[in-house]
């Protein structure tokens, strides 16, 4: 079922004031409601290569096993999605060839990437993420944070050393504590939800939320929540406003109408005069 017409996906990545290049890669596939975001790290423009592999191994991939699937179905071992495996083992695909590149290429070791990926299917969503890129949706005019950042400024926030204020002013909170393709393995958060019709998800680098706050962020949405366009233009228009010190990527899915796997014939028919 393409979800092209329930789903509005839009996305921008930027350099920003500060970097000669962008080390951000953002991809989807409208037609299967997939969103891939990255932002690489290592010198030599490693970085760059190293998130390039990734949104393009993982569009790939899910491009060739989601499709045939039949949805509903559960993995038995673990209790998530089918769905959702399937994006974990394409994630950690991606760390297998970013990881043998850097090993093959010595002036990109070491080079690695967070990425962070959205799957909408059957009213449900499904976010993989590894390192500190975020995922947060708005729902009912509350913006919130899905994702929790692995770095090592979060593990410090969870155990009390700092509190979440003092960990926005911190200068060390860039330090990631996970990365894909740094390793031989990776491990993979995964999140599954319910998805509601005017629900957005927001997949975003760390250029965007070291720049602006959480309540700007949150203010931008309700002022253009009717334009996605303009709230990607305009994300990217107050971090760099802010400093741009980062490259900084937005990527944002909008659910119009619900979008059940399996319709039947009534909910067909009135999808075709709503």
């Amino acid at each position: 079922m393409s979800l092209s017409e329930k789903i509005i996906i839009t996305g921008i990545t930027d350099e920003g004031l500060v970097r000669d290049h962008n080390e951000d890669s953002i991809g989807h596939n409208n037609e299967l409601g997939l969103l891939v975001l990255a932002d690489g790290m290592g010198g030599h423009k490693g970085g760059e290569v190293a998130s390039a592999i990734a949104v393009d191994s993982i569009l790939q991939d899910l491009d060739k096993s989601l499709p045939l699937l039949t949805t509903g179905k559960i993995d038995e071992s673990t209790g998530y999605s089918v769905e959702s495996m399937l994006i974990e083992r394409a994630i950690k695909d991606a760390n297998s060839k970013i990881f043998n590149a850097s090993k093959e290429n010595s002036k990109y070791e070491g080079m690695g990437t967070t990425v962070v990926v959205l799957l909408l299917y059957d009213n449900r969503i499904t976010i993989a993420h590894v390192g500190d890129s975020r995922l947060y949706r708005m729902r009912d005019r509350i913006l919130e944070q899905m994702t929790r950042d692995h770095t090592l400024l979060q593990e410090l926030v969870d155990r009390g050393f700092y509190t979440k204020k003092e960990a926005n002013e911190s200068l060390n909170k860039n330090l990631v504590t996970r990365a894909v393709g740094v390793n031989a393995t990776v491990d993979v958060d995964l999140l599954e939800d319910i998805a509601l019709a005017d629900d957005t998800y927001m997949l975003c680098s760390d250029g965007l939320t070291d720049m602006i706050d959480d309540d700007l962020i949150e203010d931008i949405h309700l002022n253009y929540r009717d334009n996605p366009n303009k709230i990607t233009k305009e994300l990217i228009k107050q971090a760099k406003a802010h400093g741009g010190k980062d490259n900084v990527s937005v990527m944002l899915a909008r659910v119009v109408k619900e979008f059940p796997a399996n319709s039947n014939w009534y909910t067909k028919i009135f999808d075709v005069f709503s």
